[in-house]
């Protein structure tokens, strides 16, 4: 077979979506489905097997391969049974892929753009020839498309998603049919390893995101366990997770990790293990290495990857206009209005004791009181934040306790200030070019 469409391996909907939407765009490749499929995309694949049948890679000859045409996946690691070309000079490699951080196919034609999900790629070509789906056809898509993106909710969702899915739903896209292959599949082994991974529950902070491991050995194959790690996060409660799931007597380990945050790119994290995925979730395989040691590695990687990412050094206000704990508050409601803030760091002898706030006035009821002090008025109980943390670490303090700026300090001393104004307007993108 002269050309093949293939996709990564442990194949969601979102890749059977695009591994199909490719077999409309190119008619003369074959479609190869990799031999491990997720749960619900093989009851999928069950139910509907007299629409979608796909050729297994060993039921093909490779010998004759002149174009490999791969979705979902820019990673010769993910891809089934595919080596045997990857030293081929004569061959081809074209590539659609969501996944802004590339790989090591190394296309010589590349359809790469940072989509929720990667069917929304395939969808636009789809349109731009106008090419007829079927209402099974655009069913799967809209599983697809709403499995990546969490029904449109997740961050990396964006608005050509939300357009996709309602193209799709004008297609005769079928709700219902989504609604229960997307239905994760849980049962009596998925309780007994959420039980095993609950008992042992560890938490560690790592650049202000809590973070928490579950380690288990399993015994033959358990389906489902990304079920189980999303489960693991909620209930755990923290800000991502991570299943190390070491395979008794085969020398592997699974690693299953789930977000609920922003900033921390699960899919980033598993592509330095040699895995793949989205900023929300994302898997890898590794060989003849031990769980503990994982956690190591993950725990450097995401060290590394708060770095990489927006900090709230680079939101902060400096230099900071703070005042003495013995200033009048006439003096400090002055310099308010002057300086145009709405609160400042009260410090006594260079170390930071309050903060004072426009809110704090209001505790005024005498003109006198305003010869007295401002530790008389200020708010002792000062909540600080490092400068390597995230904006959305601080985003989250400002909520928890109900105040408008954060002193930003490091080894002890302010070097700046950050407030809900700088959060917001980091989070809604306006931030000056």
């Amino acid at each position: 077979m002269e050309q093949i469409i293939t996709t990564h391996k442990n194949t969601d909907f979102d890749a059977l979506a695009s591994l199909v939407a490719a077999s409309l765009l190119y008619p003369e490749a074959v479609p190869v489905l990799p031999r491990q499929t997720n749960p619900n995309v093989k009851s999928f694949l069950s139910f509907h097997k007299d629409i979608f049948e796909f050729p297994r890679v060993d039921q093909v000859d490779l010998g004759l391969t002149r174009r490999l045409i791969v979705v979902d996946t820019n990673a010769w690691c993910r891809l089934d049974r595919f080596d045997s070309l990857k030293k081929r000079d004569n061959l081809i490699v074209e590539v659609w892929d969501h996944h802004p951080d590339g790989g090591d196919l190394q296309p010589a034609v590349s359809h790469c753009e940072a989509t929720g999900a990667n069917i929304t790629l395939l969808i636009r070509a789809l349109r731009e020839r106008r090419t007829l789906i079927t209402p099974v056809q655009a069913t799967l898509f809209l599983a697809g498309l709403y499995e990546d993106t969490g029904n449109l909710s997740f961050p990396s969702t964006c608005a050509e998603d939300a357009f996709a899915a309602g193209y799709l739903l004008d297609r005769k896209a079928d709700l219902s049919v989504v609604n229960r292959f997307l239905s994760p599949a849980y049962g009596l082994k998925q309780k007994e390893v959420l039980f095993e991974l609950l008992k042992s529950a560890r938490r560690k902070k790592i650049n202000g995101y809590r973070i928490g491991f579950g380690k288990l050995t399993v015994k033959g194959h358990v389906e489902s366990l990304a079920v189980v790690v999303r489960m693991y996060l909620d209930i755990v409660n923290v800000d991502a997770a991570f299943g190390l799931f070491e395979t008794g007597g085969q020398g592997k380990c699974i690693v299953i990790g789930r977000s609920a945050v922003e900033g921390l790119n699960i899919g980033s994290i598993m592509r330095c293990l040699g895995g793949g995925g989205h900023p929300a979730a994302g898997s890898a395989m590794l060989n003849d290495v031990k769980p503990d040691a994982v956690e190591g590695m993950i725990t450097e990687l995401i060290q590394g990857n708060q770095q990489a990412s927006v900090q709230v050094s680079d939101l902060m206000s400096y230099p900071v206009t703070c005042v003495e704990a013995e200033t009048p508050m006439s003096e400090v409601a002055q310099l308010l209005r002057r300086k145009g803030c709405t609160g400042l760091p009260v410090l006594s002898s260079g170390k930071l004791v309050g903060v004072l706030s426009r809110r704090d006035f209001k505790r005024l009821h005498k003109q006198a009181q305003l010869n007295a002090p401002v530790k008389a008025f200020m708010s002792k109980n000062v909540q600080t934040i490092g400068p390597g943390h995230s904006p959305l670490a601080a985003a989250r303090l400002m909520v928890k306790h109900d105040i408008g700026r954060l002193p930003v300090v490091q080894d002890g001393r302010i070097i700046g200030i950050i407030t809900r104004s700088d959060c917001m307007r980091y989070f809604y993108d306006l931030l000056p070019d």
